[in-house]
């Protein structure tokens, strides 16, 4: 007697895996399903909720039969599907514990990023998580036999089918599965991870939008109540600036004494920075991002529009050169200056840094790496090397815009032997007392700096604030034992995505002092600093200053992903999406949708809203820069 096996009859004698290999397949992927989830929720405690476990199943266990049609054998799928579904599910956890959010179809553009972050065993960990799948499943394809090509085939079908109807399929599992955009961890426990990437990648497809024609930029204009042929226009007598202006971002840069159940001995943060802040107001800057993604807080900073999507926009967005905060002072005459010790293309840093118009960018290999903690320059040793760098433009009568990105700070907050640990902390549950002794030093070497600084410059406008919050366990923890934040998103309160993106700012205004700015997003800040220069040639960056809704009174409107949060006078309010029951958030809605048009416009448009300047940006000279880098656009 014989029976049907995988590839024709089998006699009723052979071994069970030959008899009933899918059988047999999908009891392995079953088990292996469920190590795997076990072991996600108790290293980074994230797994799919509970209603989701039977679907997220099920999307495993389809995706496995296709892929063992593919295989030249039982045992090396199993292999080849364990490998490629470990790596999947830890990474994601690994994010979602680290950002709060998990694995977005944009994250495998910059995954290579990873690769020039990491060294050491980090580096060969990430490096055996990307090859071991993809070795494992070109060992396991079945390379002559017609079955393997042909699933490969319907697995291509249907995700060209996908991106070729994209709205279609977009709204079809918003209806079965939900979206809660605000929430992405949230959403992925409610899908699980496959249908997690499905959804989101069909909704990246569907939003595609194509650039914004004339009528639609001249509206957008009016709702942010400027008129096309008048809100952009120079004012009349107006000069250029002549004042020198230095911004520097500070690498997770923020206050560790709201940690109150940490038990830190004594206040990390040097008193000369403190004093300056309380002077300041305790302004806070408004930043994009949580934890990472220094790139986004960088592009608001530099070209007055927020990012709200969980992306990186110097990879993606940004693909016109544009009439940012650089380009717009080099117009009038300034050298713009970027420094930071990394490799220049991280975050195609070297083609973003030419858009928005530096003429120079002094990056790693312009530095002596003389002050390491694991890989990362000190901020003193790239403070003295900028100001010596520096100093000839600085005798120069032309006027300087000076832009520092710092990277000493970076996670895991590392530290070398002429830093010892100045710090205690009664209570870490695993990397408070890192940050803030790395904390203790990067205070104290930023006051130093911007002691020389001033004395060399007395009139300059001095800009300081950190990109992002530090990440200081997985799942916020640090930030939960203090009750700052929830565990997860969804359970924030209003005041907690407030809390999320707010880092310490002091803008001083050269000889004048101090400026009180109050919570500014950091999209904003360009227009600030235009104000204080004194600069009103024409620019599209002061229509996001100083506020976006007078009629509402003082309102700051910072977008997050899936939500904009308002800060009106001393209230904070998160509108989550459609539907949200504050009357200031369907106000300020429209406001939004015309800052998303004008971005479009402006970074990837064919850039409407410039006809009016009296001077479109064009080409500039660039003196030194990083080697060119392939685009990620």
């Amino acid at each position: 007697m014989a029976v049907a096996g995988r590839t024709g009859l089998v006699p009723r004698g052979a071994p069970l895996h030959h008899r009933f290999p899918l059988l047999i397949a999908w009891a392995g992927m079953t088990l292996g399903y469920g190590l795997l989830q076990s072991l996600s929720a108790a290293v980074f405690g994230v797994r799919p909720g509970a209603a989701a476990l039977g679907t997220d199943l099920l999307a495993h266990l389809l995706l496995g039969t296709l892929l063992l049609a593919m295989a030249r054998g039982l045992g090396r799928f199993l292999l080849a599907w364990l490998a490629l579904t470990a790596a999947f599910t830890l990474v994601n956890a690994a994010k979602v514990a680290i950002l709060g959010a998990p694995v977005m179809p944009d994250d495998f553009l910059a995954a290579r990023h990873l690769f020039r972050w990491l060294s050491g065993w980090q580096w060969l960990a990430a490096l055996v998580t990307l090859a071991l799948p993809l070795t494992l499943l070109g060992w396991m394809f079945a390379w002559r036999r017609p079955r393997a090509w042909a699933s490969l085939g319907l697995l291509a079908t249907l995700a060209v089918g996908l991106l070729l109807f994209p709205e279609t399929a977009s709204r079809a599992l918003d209806a079965r599965f939900g979206d809660w955009g605000w929430n992405q961890r949230g959403n992925f426990e409610a899908r699980g991870l496959p249908l997690h990437l499905v959804q989101e990648g069909v909704r990246s497809r569907a939003r595609r939008e194509p650039t914004p024609d004339p009528a639609a930029v001249a509206q957008a204009l009016r709702n942010l109540g400027s008129q096309p042929r008048s809100g952009l226009i120079a004012v009349e007598g107006a000069t250029p600036p002549r004042r020198n202006l230095h911004l520097i971002v500070l690498e997770s840069f923020w206050d560790p004494l709201e940690l109150t159940a940490a038990g830190i001995a004594e206040d990390p943060l040097d008193p000369a920075f403190r004093a300056l802040w309380a002077d300041a107001g305790y302004s806070h800057a408004l930043s994009p991002v949580f934890g990472g993604y220094t790139a986004n807080a960088e592009f608001e900073a530099l070209c007055g529009f927020p990012v709200e999507r969980d992306h990186v926009f110097f990879e993606g967005g940004l693909r016109r050169e544009a009439p940012c905060l650089p380009r717009h002072l080099a117009a009038a005459g300034y050298r713009a200056i970027a420094s930071h010790p990394n490799v220049a293309a991280f975050w195609n840093r070297v083609n973003a840094y030419r858009r928005v118009g530096f003429n120079i960018y002094w990056s790693e290999k312009d530095f002596d790496l003389d002050d390491l903690s694991d890989g990362l320059l000190s901020d003193a040793s790239l403070y003295r090397q900028v100001l010596d760098k520096l100093d000839p433009y600085l005798q120069d009568p032309d006027p300087v815009f000076n832009y520092v990105l710092t990277y000493f700070g970076h996670l895991p907050y590392p530290r070398n032997l002429l830093r010892p640990e100045r710090i205690a902390v009664a209570a870490d549950p695993g990397l408070i007392a890192a940050y803030a002794n790395s904390l203790y030093y990067k205070s104290r070497e930023l006051m130093a700096f911007l002691a020389a600084l001033r004395a060399r410059d007395p009139r300059a406008v001095v800009v300081l604030f950190g990109d992002h919050l530090p990440y200081l366990g997985p799942n916020y923890r640090g930030y939960t034992d203090s009750g700052l934040l929830a565990a997860a998103r969804s359970d924030f309160s209003d005041a907690m995505f407030r809390t999320l993106v707010a880092t310490p700012l002091v803008v001083i205004d050269g000889e004048r002092g101090v400026v009180n700015t109050g919570d500014l997003p950091l999209y904003q800040l360009p227009g600030l600093l235009l104000s204080l220069l004194g600069d009103h040639r024409p620019s599209i960056l002061g229509l996001t200053w100083p506020d976006l809704a007078a009629d509402l009174g003082t309102v700051r409107l910072r977008p997050l992903p899936g939500l904009h949060m308002l800060r009106l006078e001393d209230a904070v309010i998160a509108c989550r999406g459609a539907g949200a029951p504050h009357p200031a958030c369907a106000a300020t809605a429209e406001r939004l949708e015309a800052l998303r048009t004008l971005s479009r416009d402006l970074f990837a448009g064919e850039q409407h809203a410039l006809h009016d300047l009296e001077e479109p940006p064009g080409p500039q000279a660039v003196e030194a820069f990083g080697a060119e880098a392939p685009d990620a656009t």
